[in-house]
């Protein structure tokens, strides 16, 4: 990538404060930026960098005034909102890195696949019976995508992504390195000497449009029907979701999060690292989880919850205090009892 200060100003509609001559090949932090680097400033708390950074041009908001002799090297660009602006070139940028369309070999594709327009599939990618792949699709290398498997047009596989047969992803969706759809779901019963046999997981996994789904989950198939990821799900590492669960449309999971069998996530849910959330119950439509809670009932109406098993935050709040007073309360009452024993 190499760009002039001009062209960035023409795509970002900016005024150019400095040299429109200025030359970026890379992104950079602002406090990290070096000669030939394109930054940003946005939040107030990083100004001080900008008198000090190496970098060649930075993107700041229009009222910003400077209030220190800025670096004789640095060439600003002024723009209504430097956050968004940045966001568009890094956008612009994460395009010119895209993988161009090419089967690399070896590689296996099946001759029963439907194959798209402008495919990338990278080496040891293995394509089974009856594989449909939309157009523009990136495939890394190492990915699996069993039969009968439905990959939509402008989706990404990193490295090695395993769909597992008969599973279905939509289009414009990105899933992360190692991560894996159709698993099987936890489905086993004991029989009468209390050994576990397992119960065929027939269904299959459902991920719609513009999902982004991160390195190293498991997303398991249904034991019958489907697992639903719905539209603009966002699904951060590491997340387990199980058998026949079903997450609402621009939901967002961060790390670590469970979810177990057939429970039911409802349209914008919120929900923080490491909390579980158990099977067969609801969460409300614009509901928040906070991080480490533990969901054990229907939540019927939109509600913030924390703590286990997971309350209401004002709830647990309260609840915090009395627990850091419990030493002090447990001090007193021992007071009380030695008083009580005095007097008999």
């Amino acid at each position: 990538m190499e760009f002039s200060a001009s062209q960035i100003a023409a795509i970002v509609n900016g005024e150019i404060i400095g040299s429109s001559s200025a030359i970026v090949t890379d992104l950079a932090k602002i406090e990290e930026g070096k000669e030939g680097t394109l930054s940003f400033l946005s939040n107030p708390k990083y100004e001080e960098f900008i008198y000090t950074t190496k970098s060649s041009i930075c993107i700041v908001n229009k009222d910003f005034i400077p209030v220190k002799p800025l670096p004789l090297s640095l060439t600003l660009i002024k723009v209504e909102n430097s956050y968004t602006c940045f966001a568009q070139l890094l956008e612009l940028y994460d395009n010119l890195n895209k993988k161009e369309a090419k089967i690399e070999q070896p590689s296996f594709i099946d001759n029963s696949a439907l194959i798209g327009s402008d495919l990338y599939l990278g080496a040891f990618a293995y394509i089974g019976k009856n594989v449909e792949i939309g157009n523009k699709v990136v495939i890394y290398p190492n990915v699996y995508l069993g039969d009968n498997v439905k990959i939509g047009s402008n989706t990404v596989l990193h490295p090695g992504v395993s769909i597992y047969f008969g599973c279905k992803v939509g289009e414009n969706c990105i899933i992360h390195a190692g991560t894996v759809v159709g698993s099987d779901g936890f489905g086993f019963a004991p029989n009468s000497e209390g050994v576990f046999q397992k119960i065929p997981q027939i269904g299959n996994v459902i991920i719609e449009n513009n999902v982004e789904i991160g390195s190293n989950c498991a997303i398991d198939r249904a034991t019958m029907g489907s697992t639903f990821i719905r539209e603009g799900v966002k699904i951060d590492n590491l997340c387990q979701i199980a058998h026949n669960v079903d997450i609402g449309e621009n939901s967002a999971l961060a790390a670590l999060v469970a979810v177990a069998g057939s429970a039911k996530i409802g349209k914008r849910v919120m929900i923080g690292g490491q909390a579980a959330i158990n099977g067969h119950l609801s969460i409300a439509d614009d509901t928040k989880i906070v991080g480490q809670s533990g969901v054990v009932k229907t939540v019927k109406e939109a509600v913030t919850l924390m703590g286990t098993p997971a309350i209401p935050l004002n709830d647990f709040k309260k609840s915090s205090v009395g627990f850091r007073k419990l030493p002090f309360i447990l001090s007193k009452l021992e007071e009380l009892e030695k008083k009580i024993k005095d007097l008999e």
